[in-house]
């Protein structure tokens, strides 16, 4: 039997990997697209630089990305929690040093994915995951209201009617059967209706062009200008350690997240490898590190993205409308591209979560809410998820210690004293079990202590089970221990103590 695939099997693999249906592909990059712009340019200014670093990055990200990434259809692009964490450098070092740290950040990434430290996300809970996107879909949302703060009557009505399109026509094409209605995503459509009628009756809206400088020139392979010395070293490793981290975290969950709504797995070593290779890429052609997109591409899969072709669409198009139909996208309305950023906070907020909060245990509801609060005060995911991470740790670590139980018993005619320990005891359970033998009144008699049915996860656990028989021994009992499983009893080997 051949080990080789046939050439139509391998053709079906890869079909079904970049492109299982071409048109739904391209169409639903396209969505990405539009809902990247608005994005990318407001987390530039965030970071202090040019429009044109954000939109070089997402086009770089992309296709590489798109390449050695693990998640199809996921979207990444340069991020706002990436802005935030780079603001600080840009503006005390410059431009070349954000490169230089987006080099540094890369690294550091391929070497988490080499070391398989994707299999991290295994330590988030569901409430946090949910929390995370939640707290996301609050700030694509709030990101919009500069836009309609003060607005003119014309951009009110032009958001209701970009809203009335991308929500009606799907619907009005399932009840007309009309097919064209539902091949098109419905944000394409606004984008083309609302340009059309913002450019024919001279309507007094912001356009693209408003955002800011749009770039002219497609972007050019460079190193960083900065000197090759250890004090470079000094001023952007930390930097570089901190886009890394968060740029691996939100990537990681929002390759969770797209598996979730796809059915489907994905490596997230690899994943952490081809956004390291992205952000090296990204820095070389003069753009900002980046990372997943979970707005973007919960659009892309919304509206039909399962494969690799609408990610690397989503960058080639961007760099096609900012650089090669400039003129054209400048004019088009910024309302338009609200209207479908407003679309993918709704599409990305989980709504269920809301009566959940009654339904789940109030700790889980407290992660969420935790993740939510503190991801919104602080305007930064990584906060966010990692305060929910520690509230779930806590909050299962109470749990477990409260499940220990000590039950003791005594023989009257033989004046045996029995203890039977069962739970998990570690750090968090182990005063629990000390506090549970009354040695006095065992003493001078016979001691038994059964844990067959406990288990000793540290040496603190370990340290305290000795503590409960040396005091046992020093009130002049004979203590007899039995059902130590082998891990508990090689532990107590280790530390040398006398079990």
């Amino acid at each position: 039997m051949s080990l080789i695939p046939s050439p139509a099997r391998l053709r079906s693999e890869l079909r079904a990997e970049w492109a299982p249906s071409a048109t739904r592909e391209l169409l639903a990059g396209a969505v990405a697209t539009f809902a990247l712009i608005p994005e990318v340019i407001a987390f530039s200014f965030v970071a202090g630089v040019d429009p044109s670093v954000g939109l070089f990055a997402s086009f770089v990200i992309s296709i590489v990305i798109a390449v050695f990434g693990a998640r199809p259809a996921m979207v990444s692009a340069a991020a706002g929690s990436v802005a935030l964490v780079a603001a600080p450098l840009v503006a005390a070092h410059g431009l070349p040093y954000l490169f230089a740290a987006g080099l540094l950040a890369g690294a550091v990434q391929i070497l988490f994915g080499l070391c398989r430290m994707g299999v991290l996300i295994r330590f988030v809970s569901s409430s946090v995951r949910t929390g995370f996107v939640n707290a996301l879909a609050v700030l694509i949302f709030s990101a919009q209201l500069p836009h309609l703060q003060g607005a003119n009557p014309a951009t009110w009505a032009m958001l209701g009617l970009g809203l009335a399109l991308i929500y009606g026509l799907p619907w009005l094409g399932q009840r007309l059967g009309i097919k064209a209605l539902t091949a098109i995503p419905s944000p394409l459509i606004c984008v083309l209706v609302l340009t059309v009628l913002a450019v024919a009756l001279h309507l007094p809206l912001h356009t693209v062009a408003d955002l800011g400088k749009l770039p002219d020139t497609l972007p050019l392979f460079a190193l960083p200008e900065v000197p090759a010395s250890l004090e470079t070293l000094r001023i952007i490793a930390l930097p570089a350690l901190a886009i890394a981290m968060v740029g691996l975290l939100e990537s990681v969950l929002t390759a969770a997240v797209v598996d979730e709504l796809t059915g489907t797995p994905s490596d997230k070593n690899r994943e952490c490898r081809g956004l390291g290779l992205a952000n090296i890429a990204s820095s070389l052609f003069g753009g900002i590190a980046g990372c997943g997109m979970i707005g973007q591409a919960v659009g892309n899969v919304k509206y039909g993205g399962r494969g690799r072709l609408s990610t690397l669409f989503a960058g080639v198009f961007l760099l096609v409308l900012m650089v090669l139909l400039k003129p054209w996208v400048a004019q088009v309305p910024v309302i338009a591209l609200v209207a479908i950023m407003v679309m993918v906070s709704a599409a990305t907020f989980d709504w269920q979560s809301l009566g959940n909060l009654l339904r789940h245990p109030r700790l889980s509801s407290a992660v969420m809410l935790s993740t939510v609060v503190v991801t919104l005060a602080t305007r930064n995911l990584a906060a966010g998820v990692g305060v929910g991470v520690l509230l779930s740790g806590l909050f299962f670590t109470f749990k477990v210690a409260h499940m220990l139980q000590v039950r003791h018993a005594v023989d009257a005619a033989s004046g045996l004293h029995s203890w039977h320990v069962s739970g998990q005891v570690f750090f968090a359970s182990a005063d629990v079990l000390v506090d549970a033998f009354d040695v006095r009144a065992a003493a001078g008699q016979r001691a038994r202590i059964d844990v067959s049915a406990a288990h000793f996860w540290d040496i603190t656990a370990i340290a305290a089970l000795d503590k409960v028989m040396q005091r046992l021994k020093q009130h002049g009992c004979s203590v007899e221990l039995h059902g130590l499983d082998p891990a508990s009893l090689s532990l107590a080997q280790r530390l040398k103590t006398e079990i």
